[in-house]
């Protein structure tokens, strides 16, 4: 008989993927007790080590998602310039360790649940008790108790356990009104991907195939067009199973996407159509990359209209902004192009409504399996996108703990409450401002731009702005200062710019917009902090003109800054002393007090 461990929290995510890993930071910075559970010896599912895809999100000038997910990319900027994964890991396991209020399980895969049935509130008929896990690495079962549960493990594993409403495959063109030539449904997906990765070397290295490496042609990459010296080729179009079922059927096709990984190194590398001869083959991936399975069904199910003409959902807590980027079944078979690439309303807006069960009463749920038709998802689940639904779906969870709501409740009562906080942590809201308190709006400012109280945290076409417009430029080591009558500050918000085009990185469009690489040249550049954010500062209260040091940062590696203050003064001071760049002026985005 194995052991069994038991755990209680207040939030149980399964899935350690980047939307799992934020939804549990999130929720723990908030106070929540959390237990992470993940089947992977790595966090970042998809853009982890193991698999090794690009973390998109929304394209568009100053698009870029903030919050957590730009804080694991500034700090990965700060500690991986030459785009390592070994570091990169170490990154994103730091993230999650650092939190204190975060149990987390590596080796542990969801496998039972246990739940209630009944007549709960707003018409759910289930409840979730607990989830169990088996931990191959100690030969353990563990069961989660938890007030909620999110499910932010791409296949929706929680879905057959708690008997949670899901759909899989494609929809008709009338069932949601959208742009497709299907008449009827079907049950097909996208498909998964195993990448390679090669590395540029000063000598020649000879590749000799595999046993099981599929012999490949010019006639077969029709349409693909490899370019090893391309920073844009990471492989992605070595794509089988759209046509099958992407869960059941995994370990068969792995087997065909590894004999067609091999068989694409081997034509690069001995067909002589390439200049190849220097180069060796650094990474080839055993765990298929996965885009699609079982989507979850919640109260809403966000479309391709949705998407497409910039509906502003008034529970508006994500955004999205990659294209309609649908990958035919066949995959690497389809003949023709492997996908399409239609533009979306960059930035579109995503509901809070689409986050959790409609009918299970404790279920969140994050990801690539949130509740959208196929061809919205193949926009909303690059993993960026996915990461701000995590830090949603972990504030959301935060409220519903501490006041007694179910995530429901949630949308009822505490949506304005929920918007602000994902605001405050520099959640960007293209439908909102945050707001500005009149102490702050009234208060004395010593310089004539008062753009750092209005409330607009980033440069963006929404507000009419741009990089030069959008921020005060100080100058090293000045004062930026208010003064009012003395009132109790709660807290003080401060946003640097972190140069969300990342036009200061070196390298083309693709390397610079990128937290990893796909291979490796001998001439790709190493990457350094963004040149216009602020290195140094302090941040001084005074009351009667005695002073203190609310926080002084050296080394800073973040955007934004949400301090609780809670004390009385009369004046408040930031100082920004340098910028990474070391240029005389350092944008100020936002300064301001509640």
């Amino acid at each position: 008989m194995l052991r069994k461990k038991h755990l209680s929290c207040d939030l149980c995510v399964v899935g350690g993927g980047m939307s799992g890993l934020v939804a549990a930071i999130s929720a723990a910075r908030e106070g929540l007790n959390v237990v992470l559970m993940h089947e992977r010896p790595v966090l970042g599912g998809n853009a982890s080590s193991e698999i090794r895809m690009w973390v998109c999100g929304a394209r568009g000038e100053n698009n870029r998602e903030t919050g957590i997910i730009e804080e694991i990319a500034l700090e990965s900027l700060y500690r991986n310039p030459t785009k390592s994964y070994a570091i990169w890991d170490t990154i994103l396991y730091d993230f999650v360790k650092r939190e204190k209020n975060i149990t987390l399980l590596l080796n542990c895969t969801c496998m039972d649940a246990n739940t209630k049935k009944g007549e709960f509130k707003h018409g759910r008929t289930t409840q979730i008790s607990s989830v169990t896990g088996y931990q191959m690495t100690t030969q353990m079962f563990y069961e989660i108790s938890a007030k909620f549960f999110c499910d932010s493990s791409g296949d929706s594993i929680l879905a057959p356990l708690c008997g949670a409403n899901f759909k899989i495959g494609r929809e008709s063109a009338q069932e949601f009104n959208e742009d497709t030539n299907r008449t009827n449904a079907d049950d097909m997906t996208m498909g998964m991907s195993c990448l390679l990765q090669g590395r540029e070397t000063t000598k020649d290295i000879d590749f000799i195939p595999p046993s099981f490496s599929k012999t490949l042609t010019e006639k077969d990459f029709e349409n693909r067009n490899p370019d090893i010296y391309d920073e844009t080729e990471n492989f992605w179009y070595l794509e089988l199973g759209g046509d099958r079922n992407t869960i059941d059927d995994t370990e068969e096709i792995r087997d065909e996407l590894l004999s067609l990984a091999a068989g694409t190194w081997d034509y690069i590398k001995n067909s002589g159509n390439f200049d190849s001869k220097k180069w060796d083959l650094d990474f080839l991936g055993f765990l298929p990359g996965k885009r699609e399975s079982r989507r979850l069904c919640g109260e809403y199910m966000v479309s391709q209209k949705d998407i497409c003409s910039g509906k502003a959902f008034s529970d508006e807590v994500a955004y999205g902004g990659w294209p309609i980027d649908d990958h035919f079944p066949g995959g690497f078979y389809h003949r023709g192009t492997p996908n399409t690439d239609f533009p979306t309303s960059s930035p579109y807006s995503i509901p809070y409504r689409a986050l959790y069960s409609e009918n299970i009463e404790n279920l969140f749920f994050a990801g690539r399996n949130i509740s959208m038709t196929h061809i919205a998802m193949s926009s909303m689940r690059v993993m960026a996108t996915c990461a701000l639904m995590g830090e949603a779906v972990g504030k959301a969870a935060a409220i519903a703990c501490k006041k007694g709501l179910v995530p429901h409740e949630v949308y009822l009562n505490e949506t304005e409450n929920l918007q602000e906080k994902l605001m405050n942590e520099d959640c960007f809201l293209p439908s909102k401002t945050r707001k500005i308190s009149n102490l702050c709006k009234n208060a004395k400012l010593n310089i004539t731009n008062d753009i750092i109280r209005n409330g607009q945290d980033r440069a963006h076409k929404i507000y009419n702005t741009n990089e030069e417009s959008c921020s005060f430029m100080a100058d090293k080591n000045s004062e930026i200062v208010y003064t009012f009558n003395q009132a109790e500050i709660s807290s003080v918000h401060i946003v640097f710019s972190s140069d969300l085009n990342r036009n200061t990185l070196p390298g083309g469009e693709c390397e610079r917009n990128h937290t990893t690489r796909a291979n490796q040249l001998l001439d790709s550049p190493q990457m350094h902090m963004p040149k216009t954010l602020c290195r140094r500062f302090c941040l001084i209260g005074e009351k009667d003109g005695v002073k203190t040091e609310l926080l002084k940062v050296k080394d800073n590696r973040k955007r934004s800054y949400h301090i609780l203050v809670n004390q009385v003064f009369d004046k408040l001071t930031l100082i920004p002393e340098s910028s990474w760049g070391d240029t005389e002026k350092i944008p100020v985005i936002s300064f301001d007090f509640n």
